[in-house]
């Protein structure tokens, strides 16, 4: 099932003015993955003619332009990768936590990551840390 709208038509319809509106904070490489998005699988990257070999019906069949951000080219793979997720996980629920530290922590927190994860997400008692980290005593460990 094709959708209604892609993101290369968003891009064809305003991607001009996008780019123009960021002049100063759009990368080069951003403008390259705007192109190749817009001109996937469109005369632009050339095509190739297919023909049934029992009917004759033929078909254009436009080349594309295999970029790792465009999500035409990429759907199988996304949908691929997402099975193999899927496949790893175990049958218990699962749930997600957020939550915010402020400013000066967070400073803090962003260049000791493993440290911080392990406070902030102890383990169970009966599983002890896969690995001791430096300076962190592990007061639930068996």
């Amino acid at each position: 099932m094709v959708p209604a709208l892609e993101v290369a038509d968003i891009f064809r319809r305003h991607g001009e003015a996008f780019r123009q509106a960021r002049a100063g904070h759009l990368g080069g490489i951003e403008r390259r993955v705007m192109g190749a998005i817009t001109a996937c699988r469109t005369a632009v990257l050339g095509g190739h003619v297919e023909q049934c070999d029992d009917c004759g019906a033929t078909r254009i069949a436009y080349n594309s332009c295999r970029n790792r951000h465009c999500p035409k080219c990429q759907g199988l793979a996304r949908a691929q990768w997402l099975a193999d997720r899927q496949a790893e996980l175990l049958p218990v629920p699962y749930f997600h936590v957020v939550f915010t530290l402020p400013a000066p922590a967070g400073e803090i927190a962003f260049q000791n990551k493993s440290i911080v994860y392990a406070i902030s997400a102890p383990r169970p008692r009966h599983s002890p840390p896969s690995r001791p980290i430096p300076g962190i005593s592990a007061p639930n460990s068996v």
